[in-house]
């Protein structure tokens, strides 16, 4: 029983941090995707292992619905299409996989999201550069310090962790929250 208490703790610490440390971020990165949206983008959204099941999440959030029926909203999950994911990791390596997705979808007005717990992925990073290039703007979400992305992207939530199972729990979290804001600002 200790070690449920103590994640469940922990998890609770975590977020209460962000509450005090991220809700202005949370809140600019709603308003970024609900203008571009309006304005006719699109939200593509991108991560590795546990990011890319969230980054499928969020776009099912979109394009579904979350609490209400509504039009749909677009929104791509770039970790989806095995076949591109195994074709250009074959012929450019891993580390292009969302980069050659970005060059063929991204337009400007766009906004490209990526997750990352550590922020240092180099195919999220790729990806973020080659989206600011295209005219696209950044969102990420990330923990651990922010890494590499923070950097390079216009809206950042950072997650106050280090811890991995913690990041994700609250990337999920806030995924959540900006699916309602989104949710309620285009209906």
């Amino acid at each position: 029983m200790d070690a449920i208490y103590k994640h469940l703790r922990n998890h609770t610490n975590v977020i209460s941090k962000v509450c005090e440390e991220q809700g202005e971020a949370i809140r600019c990165a709603a308003d970024l995707v609900i203008e571009r949206l309006a304005d006719g983008g699109k939200l593509l959204i991108m991560g590795n292992g546990g990011s890319a099941a969230d980054a499928q999440h969020f776009a099912a959030e979109l394009v579904g619905r979350f609490r209400r029926h509504r039009k749909a909203l677009p929104a791509i999950a770039l970790t989806t299409d095995s076949s591109i994911l195994t074709a250009v990791s074959n012929d450019y390596g891993f580390e292009a996989v969302f980069q050659r997705q970005i060059e063929a979808l991204a337009q400007k007005g766009d906004v490209v999201c990526g997750i990352s717990t550590s922020g240092n992925s180099p195919n999220v990073v790729q990806a973020m550069e080659t989206a600011r290039a295209h005219g696209c703007s950044t969102l990420c979400l990330t923990g651990q310090g922010g890494g590499r992305i923070a950097e390079i992207t216009d809206r950042v939530i950072v997650v106050p962790a280090d811890e991995v199972p913690f990041i994700q729990e609250t990337h999920l979290i806030i995924i959540h929250i900006l699916c309602g804001l989104i949710e309620d600002a285009l209906t």
